[in-house]
């Protein structure tokens, strides 16, 4: 197995800062605006860009988390392994609001047409945006694409994309992983 070390460290911090500024130029004032983390590892990422816009400039943006198990449209497909179900705390109203949606890979456009499926129990955003921090460009199954891009990745699909996170997994870092014969 190879593994090649995309994003690490100062780096990775830059990236999600980088990621925060493109959101203040676009929303300026983010009274009207919430974020979404994706269970379970965007919210890890959507935690980061609240803390980092309330730094930059003083916004605390709402921010909820979103369980989309039983919006996946493999949940009860015939030999797939069942999946744990996650918790979704939304304690406001999305309700003509702009919601971004955030997760930490984007790949086949599957798990954002369940967010965004599940997102409508909770009202009809006035506009919905989606933040990813890596984008697995040549892969997609359903037309979806980002509108914030930490990092692109073109990959085959045998190949993994690892996002390490320092709140569980030691340390912050993005690695491609290659299985070799």
């Amino acid at each position: 197995m190879k593994q090649s070390i995309l994003l690490e460290g100062a780096k990775f911090q830059i990236t999600i800062k980088r990621l925060c500024q493109q959101l203040i130029e676009n929303h300026g004032d983010f009274s009207n605006a919430v974020l979404i983390g994706i269970q379970p590892r965007g919210t890890y990422l959507a935690k980061r860009i609240q803390k980092e816009i309330f730094d930059m400039t003083g916004d605390n943006v709402q921010l909820g988390t979103l369980d989309i198990t039983f919006y996946r449209d493999d949940f009860r497909m015939k030999g797939s392994s069942p999946l744990a179900a996650n918790s979704t705390v939304i304690d406001f109203i999305v309700e003509n609001r702009n919601v971004i949606l955030i997760d930490d890979v984007l790949w086949t456009g599957r798990t954002i047409r369940s967010a965004m499926d599940a997102i409508q129990a909770f009202g009809r955003p006035g506009k919905m945006e989606l933040l990813v921090l890596v984008d697995r460009r040549f892969s997609r199954q359903i037309p979806i694409q980002p509108d914030y891009i930490g990092i692109q990745v073109d990959s085959i699909d045998s190949q993994k994309v690892i996002v390490s996170w320092k709140e569980i997994d030691t340390d912050d870092s993005i690695v491609l992983v290659t299985e070799t014969k």
